[in-house]
C-alpha cells in the first residue's frame, strides 16, 4: 500500500466573511463558487429591503443546501483545505459582526486590513435606512458593480490583504530595499 505524508494546515486568520444579498438565477451559484475559490471563510445570505431573491428570515432555507454543494465542489477544485461556512438568510442588522464589518457602497472609503466582513447589497441598492444602520461604508472602485462582481472584488481584496499579497497604502514590503 502506497501512502503519502499527512499535512496539517491551520485555518487562515483572521477569518473573513462575505455577507451578500444574492442575485437571481445562476449568478448566485457563480458567486458562491468564485468566493469559495478565492478563499472566503464564511458566506452569509443577507435579506435586504430591495433584495430580488426573497428568503424567509430565521427559517431554514432549502437552497442553502444546494449552495453548500456548490461551495464543496469549488473547494475541491481549488484544493481548499477548509470550506467556507454558509448561513442565512439574515437581515442586515444580524449580518453585522462585532468587529470589522463594513457595507459596500460606491463612494465609501478603502477596504483596510481591519475589515473582516463586507456586506454586499442587492441589485436594487441599499435603502437610506440600511446605509444609516451603523457600519462604515467602503468603495469597491469607481464603477457601479453587479452583486456578484462586487462580491468577488470584495473577496479578492480581503484575501489579498490577509495574505499580504497587497499592502495598505503607506506600508512597505518586509523585503523592500532599504527596509
Amino acid at each position: 500500500m502506497v501512502t503519502s505524508p499527512l499535512f496539517f494546515m491551520e485555518k487562515p486568520e483572521p477569518a473573513l466573511r462575505l455577507s451578500v444579498a444574492l442575485p437571481k438565477g445562476d449568478r448566485a451559484d457563480w458567486l458562491i463558487q468564485k468566493a469559495t475559490e478565492i478563499g472566503i471563510d464564511e458566506l452569509v445570505v443577507v435579506q435586504a429591503e430591495r433584495s430580488v431573491v426573497r428568503q424567509p428570515i430565521g427559517k431554514s432555507w432549502k437552497p442553502l443546501e444546494r449552495l453548500a454543494r456548490i461551495a464543496r465542489a469549488a473547494g475541491a477544485q481549488s484544493r481548499r483545505v477548509w470550506l467556507p461556512a454558509l448561513s442565512g438568510p439574515l437581515d442586515l442588522t444580524h449580518a453585522v459582526t462585532p468587529f470589522g464589518t463594513v457595507i459596500a457602497e460606491p463612494g465609501g472609503g478603502p477596504i483596510t486590513p481591519d475589515c473582516r466582513n463586507v456586506i454586499i447589497g442587492p441589485e436594487g441598492g441599499w435603502t437610506d435606512a440600511e446605509l444609516a444602520s451603523g457600519p462604515p461604508l467602503v468603495g469597491l472602485g469607481p464603477q457601479v458593480l453587479r452583486v456578484e462582481t462586487a462580491a468577488l472584488v470584495a473577496s479578492t481584496l480581503l484575501v489579498a490583504l490577509r495574505s499580504r499579497l497587497v499592502l495598505p497604502a503607506g506600508s512597505a514590503p518586509e523585503n523592500a530595499p532599504g527596509g
